[in-house]
């Protein structure tokens, strides 16, 4: 990984566990709950996407992964009490980790060989599954599963840096654009409310057995 992707990746993983530490914060937790949190969200994404690819995850090799989320869960630990407003603290953190990681969880898969769905598919799930998991362990409804711009705004992110990266576009802008667009994306989500239409069931019939 080059230093620039290093830190970058870094960055990422550091707003993810402060969206993590943010729940975790709501959810009254001690200090355990806050590392936990923290660190699930900051790797939880890179870690399935490099099990996926059969390579090792970067905090095996890397420790300072470890070391960066439990550094931001101890001090969202005493700073959390002082921002009046966390739920939209987290949803802006989360944004902005869902956007860089959709750009960089495609880039790694790009560079690691396989096919442009694939690619896109893991710039997804980086961006995506860290949040689903600290979502899962604190009895959230995953922003996954909600009716909100979310996985859309990851997978916009991810397949316009492919894009601009087939197309030979540098890769600074191409990933800046990718970021600008998923970010972009979620940003209106939250702002104007945006969502999926979402499925609404008719109502039940009896049908006779015979």
């Amino acid at each position: 990984m080059s230093a620039l992707l290093y830190g970058l990746d870094l960055g990422g993983t550091a707003v993810f566990a402060v969206s993590g530490a943010l729940v975790a914060s709501r959810k009254e937790m001690d200090p355990v709950g806050f590392g936990l949190l923290a660190t699930v969200t900051g790797i939880g994404g890179g870690t399935l996407r490099d099990v996926l690819l059969n390579r090792p995850p970067a905090w095996i090799a890397a420790p300072e992964y470890i070391l960066l989320c439990l550094l931001v869960a101890a001090l969202l630990f005493f700073i959390a009490p002082h921002i009046q407003r966390r739920y939209p603290v987290l949803l802006w953190a989360d944004a902005a980790g869902l956007a860089l990681f959709a750009v960089l969880g495609t880039e790694i898969a790009r560079a690691a060989g396989v096919g442009p769905v694939v690619a896109v598919m893991m710039g997804m799930m980086t961006a995506t599954f860290g949040g689903l998991i600290r979502d899962v362990i604190s009895n959230e409804i995953p922003l996954i599963l909600r009716k909100e711009i979310y996985v859309t705004a990851a997978a916009l992110g991810a397949l316009m840096y492919w894009l601009l990266q087939s197309l030979g576009c540098a890769p600074v802008w191409a990933g800046l654009a990718g970021f600008a667009a998923g970010f972009g994306l979620r940003a209106l989500g939250l702002l104007l409310g945006w969502s999926l239409p979402a499925y609404h069931s008719r109502p039940g019939r009896d049908y006779p057995l015979e």
